[in-house]
């Protein structure tokens, strides 16, 4: 899908298709679309449309010019933000969509700023997504809008939102994608092809020289499965003296069983996306190419898929990791915390000033804050309220949990290792964050986001479709641009 910006002009419209988001008591603005459609304002009456949050109408005018005029509501003006409009182009793309429209122009009776030129393109890319690769779709329902047009849009802003949906985009599709598709050496592949496509530094070390590097835990996660585990390291360079070096780590678990404590078999449904961290990742990189701030980025992911073997780790067993630490193995469903502990442990010696891991990591996090918002942990304050006014912006939700109950810490101690690989099920997301923690740093700035619960979504609603969600890709992207000059 493309989008751009059109003349906020009633008389010429760019399309057949035209897009309306509306708020509440608003009904004085269709009154200069009364040419074009005079029974609109009618038809709004009789279907009494109000323009509540997520209410549609569809108007369809054969011989005329539009052809079609699709009404979808925004609810009050006075709570609109940036994410309404996020999700009112959303619905309007999949509403064109249904009615086999290729292209739409979007109207609002708001000039579009910069800002708001930027979630229309948000949401109307993440509205048309579709993840049917492998399926057999009628010529006839393959129907999808190619082109959006936004009236009144700011260039700038539909360029960089477009941008960062597309990185979203990507990291849905790798998400989305099956097993036996992606395991860690296709994984590797995919990030190679990003790193050629945006002129990035790239190196994937194999199992061997993960044994040189002393990865222990990485190794022990993926030694049941017969395709042996990876570690991928992106580097995005500024073109200028970078500002400062960020490390960003994603938990890349391709497919997890669990292992021997396997999952019980509705838990094991969806574990292709236990990688979605890794997919943020890459869809970040993806981002960075063209909105290029200044500030060079180190994407680093283990790659394993927790499998079921004769090689499989074992509870009881001891792994020492790279930092030299010794685990114990409680449960081996615990295993996307030992894949980060190695790869944190690594991008310390990188001497960054920030250290952001993404992670599918908890239930305990999904319980705790639901489906819809995703935890954040920090050892520093002013580095969790960037991340959070990020994410404020981005329209995705995170929640700050705290990592300072040193009675809850000693979950972690074991009798015959440095740590134990679980706490508990009390504040279970807790203790996972505090067993990350133990493999930094103490001079690094470090902040965890714990993605599970958000990952994927059985309904589709607003901007999300079903399924894998590339929750985290915007907030990232969106931290990561607000670190160079203000716009």
């Amino acid at each position: 899908m493309k989008v751009f910006a059109a003349p906020r002009d009633v008389e010429n419209l760019k399309s057949q298709t035209l897009g309306i988001l509306l708020f509440e008591g608003e009904k004085e603005v269709l009154e200069c679309f009364s040419a074009l459609s005079p029974g609109l304002l009618g038809q709004l009456d009789l279907e009494r449309f109000r323009g509540k949050k997520e209410s549609r109408l569809f108007r369809a005018e054969p011989g005329h010019s539009p052809s079609r005029i699709l009404v979808v509501g925004l609810g009050p003006e006075e709570k609109a933000d940036s994410d309404v409009f996020r999700e009112g182009a959303a619905l309007l793309v999949k509403a064109a969509s249904a009615v086999g429209a290729e292209d739409l122009e979007i109207w609002t009776s708001r000039q579009p700023d910069q800002r708001l030129s930027q979630a229309l393109a948000e949401g109307a890319l993440l509205g048309g997504y579709r993840f049917d690769r492998y399926k057999e779709v009628p010529e006839e329902e393959r129907g999808n809008v190619g082109v959006v047009y936004v009236a009144g849009g700011e260039e700038s802003g539909l360029e960089k939102g477009a941008l960062i949906a597309c990185g979203q985009l990507l990291a849905r599709d790798l998400a989305n994608e099956p097993g036996n598709v992606i395991n860690p050496l296709t994984l590797a592949e995919k990030a190679q092809e990003v790193a050629q496509q945006g002129n990035f530094e790239c190196r994937v070390y194999d199992e061997k020289e993960l044994e040189e590097m002393k990865m222990g835990l990485l190794l022990a996660v993926g030694q049941g499965s017969k395709t042996p585990p990876r570690l991928i390291h992106l580097v995005y360079r500024p073109r200028e003296e970078p500002l400062g070096r960020i490390a960003l780590v994603g938990k890349g678990i391709t497919f997890d069983t669990g292992g021997l404590n396997i999952k019980p078999g509705e838990y094991m449904r969806t574990m292709k996306g236990d990688k979605t961290g890794a997919a943020v990742i890459l869809g970040v990189f993806r981002g960075l190419a063209r909105l290029c701030p200044p500030i060079e980025v180190h994407g680093l992911i283990g790659a394993a898929e927790n499998a079921v073997g004769s090689r499989s780790y074992r509870p009881d067993d001891i792994v020492r990791g790279r930092k030299g630490k010794t685990v114990e193995i409680d449960n081996t469903d615990a295993e996307g915390r030992l894949t980060l502990a190695d790869v944190l442990s690594f991008a310390c010696e990188l001497k960054p000033s920030v250290v952001i891991d993404i992670a599918t990591l908890t239930g305990a996090c999904a319980i705790a804050l639901g489906p819809y918002t995703a935890g954040l942990f920090s050892n520093d304050d002013s580095l969790a309220e960037e991340i959070l006014g990020a994410s404020r912006r981005s329209g995705e939700r995170f929640w700050r949990l705290p990592i300072d109950d040193d009675r809850l810490r000693k979950k972690l101690e074991s009798p015959v290792a440095d740590l134990v690989n679980t706490g508990g099920r009390e504040g279970g997301a807790l203790t996972a964050a505090m067993f990350l923690e133990a493999f930094l740093d103490k001079d690094i700035r470090w902040a965890h986001l714990d993605i599970a619960g958000v990952d994927n979504y059985k309904e589709p609603f607003g901007y999300y479709s079903k399924g894998a969600s590339g929750y985290g890709a915007r907030t990232l992207l969106e931290f990561l641009v607000s670190l160079g000059p203000e716009e």
